[in-house]
């Protein structure tokens, strides 16, 4: 009884030999597990790394890099061709003026006076002031307009103009032309000049 045998130490042996087999096993799997899930966490990175490049691509030019947006040159353009516009139809301001210029003339000029003088005072002058408020309006439409169509000179090289903008600011340029022309030959009676009294 206390002797083993042959066959039970040869039987404990490759029981022996197949844990020890197994215990390797395991740890083999375990090991290539963990490869596994650090190659799989490895790619998982790389394809969010990919996907966000990616995004960042399809963002557009503004959107990535942060710069002047052209809101104040479009403002400005707008502004520029509103100021020509308001320089061809009229002003509040302009109305109010001719009309103080009327009561003004109509004070200052006795009722002996003249025909032609008191034409002149109450309606020349008023007419005069008209186109003068007229001038004043196109000639600052003028000046934005061609300040907004030069900023890109002094501005982030580069960066083009959109196409709207450089549109409406040659709008307002040429309302500003247009309107500053017409005070001129206003004001000067070469355009609706006074009815003659004699």
């Amino acid at each position: 009884m206390g002797t083993k045998t042959a066959d039970e130490t040869g039987a404990e042996t490759g029981a022996e030999a197949t844990t020890d087999e197994q215990k390797v096993s395991v740890a083999k799997t375990d090991e290539v597990t963990e490869a596994e899930d650090t190659t799989a966490e490895d790619t998982t990175a790389d394809e969010t790394a990919a996907d966000d490049s990616d995004d960042e691509d399809e963002l557009p030019e503004a959107a990535r890099e942060e710069g002047p947006t052209g809101v104040g040159q479009g403002a400005g353009a707008v502004v520029s061709a509103a100021l020509g516009l308001v320089s061809l139809t009229g002003s509040w301001v302009g109305t109010v003026a001719a009309a103080r210029e009327t009561l003004v003339g109509q004070l200052q000029t006795s009722s002996t006076a003249s025909v032609a003088k008191q034409v002149k005072e109450v309606y020349g002058d008023a007419w005069q002031t008209t186109a003068l408020w007229g001038g004043v309006f196109a000639l600052f439409a003028l000046v934005v307009g061609v300040g907004v169509l030069a900023r890109p000179a002094f501005g982030a090289p580069g960066k083009p103009q959109a196409v709207w903008i450089k549109s409406v600011a040659w709008g307002g340029v040429a309302l500003g032309v247009v309107g500053l022309l017409l005070a001129v030959l206003k004001y000067t009676g070469v355009l609706l000049d006074l009815p003659s009294t004699s």
